[in-house]
């Protein structure tokens, strides 16, 4: 049973760090934060940056009103 308990908690801790371990933040040249759902993909050709909200809604935004982005760490 205690075997049991500890591979079921385990296993849940790996999801949930899994889950949190790729959500980025992006800062804007105008002082707004983006957080992230995931990491941002970017398209070299277009020059804009495609990203899920917190929402889980895809948006849109162009590379270069983007100061800095990185990972958030947990």
């Amino acid at each position: 049973m205690k075997k049991t308990l500890f591979l079921i908690g385990t296993f849940s801790l790996g999801l949930l760090l899994a889950g949190c371990a790729s959500d980025h933040v992006m800062h804007t040249n105008d002082g707004q934060t983006i957080v992230t759902e995931g990491k941002p993909m970017v398209d070299k050709d277009t020059g804009m940056i495609t990203y899920k909200d917190i929402y889980g809604k895809e948006q849109q935004i162009n590379q270069s009103e983007i100061k800095d982005m990185s990972s958030v760490d947990n």
